[in-house]
């Protein structure tokens, strides 16, 4: 049997980083959606009370990406580019969370899987970062035409 221990490289670290940043700007994404979903509503006027919206925002916090995007379609006009790019990231989200090393395990014992998967995770990553930017362009847009500071949902 091939040993499996996993490499102790600086490469290596520069790989799982790579994966913890392209998990950590999905999570980034699900806040800012979390947000804009709050912030439509109220523009819409269908968040009457603080603790209506305390509650929602507690419930949506513990939403998935998927029902995230899926919600916020029904209540945001994005492009038919953005909603593209939403859906993308999301499919490909999943695919690194359950499926990245399961499937590619063997090149991360090598330089140049490594490279690959890092080369990989730097542009997921960064695909992610300027969705999640766009739509805290959009939030902010939001807490301005409301009024309010933009600590108070987040």
């Amino acid at each position: 049997m091939k040993d499996t221990q996993v490499p102790e490289s600086e490469q290596s670290k520069e790989l799982f980083a790579y994966f913890g940043l392209a998990v950590y700007y999905c999570q980034a994404l699900e806040q800012q959606l979390t947000n804009l979903l709050l912030l439509t509503k109220l523009s819409q006027g269908e968040t009457p009370t603080e603790a209506d919206l305390a509650e929602l925002y507690q419930r949506k916090l513990s939403n998935s990406l998927g029902q995230l995007i899926k919600e916020i379609q029904h209540h945001f006009p994005f492009s038919e580019e953005e909603t593209n790019q939403l859906q993308a990231v999301w499919k490909q989200r999943n695919h690194i969370v359950h499926d990245y090393f399961k499937e590619r395990i063997q090149e991360t014992f090598t330089p140049a899987g490594r490279a690959q998967m890092i080369r990989e995770l730097k542009r997921f990553k960064n695909k992610a970062r300027r969705l999640e930017i766009k739509l805290q362009g959009y939030c902010t847009e939001l807490y301005n035409k409301l009024g309010i500071e933009e600590e108070t949902l987040i």
